[in-house]
């Protein structure tokens, strides 16, 4: 009845494990429970599960993406720990196929699960506000969007009390994950939890595509729209074009493990590096999905920042899409070891390379906005900063890698593990604080605490030059990557300090927690009246902060690039005296409801439980036809409230309220 699922299914003889489960137990009933306590249910289901809200959606994929990166940084302590107290013949306390697990884990759950949600989030709650959008495209779309990934996140996180999660890599790459060589359920968790999240990634891209074509402001060409839309546009772009891949390549893997197909497998006709290419076809693409949403973030900070209009719009953003095209012609770069020959290997280095040009204009451009502007050092600015010394490093290693005699010493030892964080950590999650601090008082109204985030951005940058860049010298030295333990006297050393510096970032980490309570206990001393706290030139500025649920109460018409800067220096009134009624959709649970069915159907195809897979199945289905016959009109506010409303945000702008 319950397929492969039984109790032994519960790893209650691995105390590492069930003291990790226990904590999330506890840190489950803990939130349950406060809710209970301040009888804030109601509350919760009618205003933020269910809500169809862009800003609020946003919200709710960070809070995810925070969780998410508290998790995968727990297993980076571990990995850490355990190569700097193994040597000799002490084999340190995580047992190899745990430590497999780990490592696997920790990717999967950083790219999939951390960062993929934060950039989502951020592109949430700012985008339509700067194309004078009052929703995106899709507002149900985009709740179903939401909890898919929530979702998957889950079934990651299940894998750690039933089961196991799978022992093959971030990647899976076959033979090792064929049925064969990993016989148990944790590459089934890996496939389902990423098919799950995968969709509604896919269908966020189209959201967010629909969302800038065809929704922005009267007047907002598209040589108008701030380089954050164009970033996000390229990048929902690639997602559209890369994501189905992934759900295709990992579609043939299931079949090969649950059909006895042999699309992958080393007989039969099988091939397993026709599942490498296909792998990494989606996962080139999907590192610049990371990363040019946050090159958008860096060039709305670096103007407001140094109080000068960005240099070279044109260039910013014909470099943008000339990323996006040229991250699908390099994915080969990933396997140069794998024998495709010298001509295949001398054209995709030599397209790495030159995907290094554009990337360079960008940096350029970003120093020629700073040269001779009044340069202000807040969080947003340290964090963009950092990002340019940290990432500029990191691109230089990865054009060492582009050439393939080097790949082929270098490619499976630390140096590469040092590569691929120094761009992810450097970039994306550099970019991604930037982000949050910088926009912080347009999601929630008042302002993260300055003193502490300047002091978590020290120890994070403090931290990743600790942990990281003695990787590059145990690469260079020949360390091998994914191991558990060494046994080289002098690397040892390097392998401690690496774990101090994990240790670091753990209290940068720290003071970002802190720093979240700090503020919320102070919000009210923090609270943003301007509207405009950073000096800001794009459309969200003028509004309230926090943005109203209808965004703008009258669409603005948009003449210049620098929309609020041009609106400011001409006194246009932005709400004007004529309100009229604002048409708004209905939160509606269509979308919790579906995507936790996919939940269900998700786990029992892990345990292959069939009879609930079916039943999950059929629940979904039925949620969205019961949704088609769905007869809830959309609702309106009227020119009243409207009026009312924006009264109210005159009112706590003068101070009076």
């Amino acid at each position: 009845m319950f397929g492969k699922l039984t109790l032994s299914a519960i790893p209650f003889n691995i105390p590492i494990v069930m003291g990790a489960v226990a904590f999330m137990v506890l840190c489950v009933i803990a939130v349950l429970g406060t809710i209970t306590y301040l009888g804030k249910w109601k509350y919760l289901w009618s205003e933020w599960l269910t809500s169809v809200d862009h800003k609020k959606i946003g919200i709710m994929y960070m809070i995810l993406a925070f969780i998410m990166l508290l998790r995968g940084f727990a297993d980076a302590i571990m990995m850490r720990s355990q190569q700097a107290l193994s040597y000799g013949s002490n084999m340190g306390y995580l047992p190899p196929e745990h430590f497999d697990q780990v490592f696997s884990a920790h990717g999967t759950i950083m790219i999939f699960f951390m960062a993929m949600p934060f950039i989502i989030g951020l592109m949430n709650c700012i985008l339509p506000l700067q194309i004078g959008a009052r929703d995106v495209a899709f507002p149900l779309l985009n709740n179903f969007s939401l909890w898919l990934t929530a979702a998957g996140a889950v079934l990651v996180n299940i894998s750690l009390a039933i089961g196991n999660f799978s022992r093959a890599g971030w990647l899976a790459y076959p033979p090792l994950s064929e049925l064969h060589f990993s016989p148990g359920v944790g590459v089934d968790y890996y496939i389902w939890a990423l098919q799950i999240s995968g969709i509604g990634t896919t269908l966020t891209g189209v959201n967010f595509i629909a969302t800038i074509l065809k929704m922005r402001a009267p007047g907002m060409k598209m040589t108008r729209m701030p380089v954050f839309v164009w970033a996000s546009l390229c990048a929902s772009v690639l997602i559209v074009v890369a994501f189905p891949i992934l759900t295709v390549t990992l579609g043939l893997l299931t079949m090969d493990r649950y059909l006895g197909m042999h699309f992958f497998t080393n007989s039969l006709g099988g091939d397993p590096m026709m599942y490498i290419n296909l792998i990494w076809i989606w996962g080139h693409p999907e590192v610049y999905i990371l990363i040019l949403p946050l090159f958008g973030v860096f060039s709305e900070i670096v103007p407001t920042f140094s109080s000068k209009p960005l240099f070279g719009y044109a260039s910013m953003v014909y470099a943008t899409m000339a990323i996006a095209v040229l991250s699908m012609l390099v994915w080969l770069h990933h396997f140069f070891t794998m024998g495709a020959g010298p001509a295949v290997n001398a054209f995709y280095g030599i397209t790495t390379m030159i995907i290094a040009v554009p990337t360079g204009v960008k940096i350029f451009n970003w120093i020629f906005t700073m040269y001779r502007g009044r340069v202000r050092f807040d969080t947003p600015m340290l964090w963009t900063l950092g990002f340019l010394i940290t990432f500029t490093i990191g691109g230089m290693s990865g054009v060492l890698l582009a050439e393939p005699p080097a790949d082929f010493v270098l490619h499976n030892s630390l140096f590469l593990i040092a590569h691929f964080h120094n761009v992810i950590i450097g970039g994306v999650v550099f970019g991604i604080f930037a982000g949050v601090s910088y926009w912080f008082p347009k999601i929630t109204g008042f302002r993260l605490h300055e003193g502490l985030g300047k002091l978590a951005f020290w120890f994070w940058f403090v931290g990743f030059y600790v942990a990281f860049m003695p990787l590059y010298a145990l690469g260079l030295m020949g360390a091998t990557r994914r191991m558990d333990h060494y046994n080289v006297a002098a690397w040892h050393p390097l392998f401690i300090i690496a774990a101090v510096g994990a240790g670091i970032i753990a209290l940068g980490i720290g003071t970002q927690v802190l720093q979240l309570v700090v503020t919320f206990k102070q919000r009210e001393k923090l609270r943003d009246t301007t509207g405009d706290p950073w000096n800001g030139r794009t459309l969200e500025w003028s509004l309230p902060s926090p943005a109203p649920a209808y965004n703008f109460a009258r669409i603005p018409i948009v003449r210049e690039r620098d929309a609020y800067w041009d609106m400011k220096k001409r006194g246009v009134d932005l709400k004007g005296s004529t309100f009229v009624p604002i048409h708004m959709p209905r939160n509606k649970a269509t979308g919790f409801i579906m995507a936790g069915c996919m939940f269900v159907t998700g786990f029992a195809l892990v345990w292959q439980i069939w009879w609930l897979v079916i039943a999950g199945f059929a629940a979904t289905v039925a949620t969205l036809i019961r949704h088609a016959f769905d007869d809830d009109r959309d609702y309106h506010i009227g020119a009243d409230e409207v009026r009312k409303s924006e009264a109210l945000y005159d009112r706590v702008k003068a101070g009076s309220v």
